[in-house]
């Protein structure tokens, strides 16, 4: 019975035509887009990686289209469960925490660069002297799809935690988080060069985890302050425009300094 109060918005006519015909909600919705291409890049990079271990083209255009359908299936029902646990501020207040975690780790990472790459080179040392241990027992192409679900699975909690933070319409969240990964498997490539001509937009995105933190933290009692959706949708773009022309401005003034 509460697995069926879980899902039932899902299923209500009534809540999809509000979504579907509401401007505000479709704000937070292109809100989400946003956030899910701008968190996701470090994904499609690994699974597009992933996917070169096959040896054609068809297997490899398959093996992401199971994935496609994976990640849609666990995006369902991780929401589902996430709309009614974050209903209870215990849950909140560590999912605030978490989102701020992420932020520290980031800024840590970039602060210590040669920290972070013994760490990859000694899992990557780890990984190989397992990989000649280990007997497979499932051929490469479905090694690779589960592979493939896993690393959805990992990447998706974080995105998830923060839609939910940002909307507590699971409807809002699941089309935002569809058209998200829809969006970020195809448009992987243009993201990625994107970000290398303005790289600033991967330190934005982070600076939006903290804001989105914060706007779960301040929601907790005694506060119990919530940011209208409206608004909240207002400083994500603001950031972002902001990133776009601080990038440009710096750009200028050290193209200006150049001899």
């Amino acid at each position: 019975m509460q697995l069926i109060k879980l899902y039932q918005p899902f299923f209500d006519a009534n809540n999809w035509a509000h979504v579907l015909t509401s401007g505000q909600d479709w704000m937070m919705i292109l809100t989400l887009i946003l956030m899910e291409c701008l968190l996701s890049v470090d994904n499609a990079v690994v699974l597009a990686a992933q996917t070169q271990v096959l040896p054609t083209k068809d297997e490899q255009r398959k093996s992401l289209v199971y994935g496609l359908w994976g990640a849609y299936l666990f995006r369902f029902i991780v929401i589902g469960i996430g709309t009614y646990l974050i209903n209870f501020w215990e849950i909140k207040l560590l999912g605030g925490l978490y989102l701020l975690y992420l932020v520290y780790k980031y800024f840590y990472d970039v602060r210590h660069p040669q920290e972070v790459a013994q760490k990859e080179k000694a899992k990557n040392t780890h990984k190989k002297r397992h990989s000649k241990i280990k007997k497979h027992h499932l051929s490469l192409f479905w090694r690779t799809v589960i592979s493939i679900e896993s690393m959805d699975i990992v990447f998706s909690i974080d995105s998830v935690l923060a839609a939910l933070a940002m909307s507590n319409n699971p409807v809002v969240v699941l089309v935002g988080g569809m058209i998200g990964i829809l969006c970020m498997r195809g448009v992987a490539e243009v993201i990625i060069k994107l970000m290398e001509i303005i790289p600033e937009l991967q330190t934005m995105a982070y600076v939006l985890i903290s804001i989105i933190a914060a706007k779960l933290l301040i929601s907790l009692p005694p506060l119990n302050f919530k940011v209208p959706d409206a608004i909240f949708a207002g400083i994500v773009f603001g950031t972002v425009i902001i990133t776009i022309i601080f990038h440009y401005i710096r750009q200028n003034v050290h193209g200006k300094k150049m001899p």
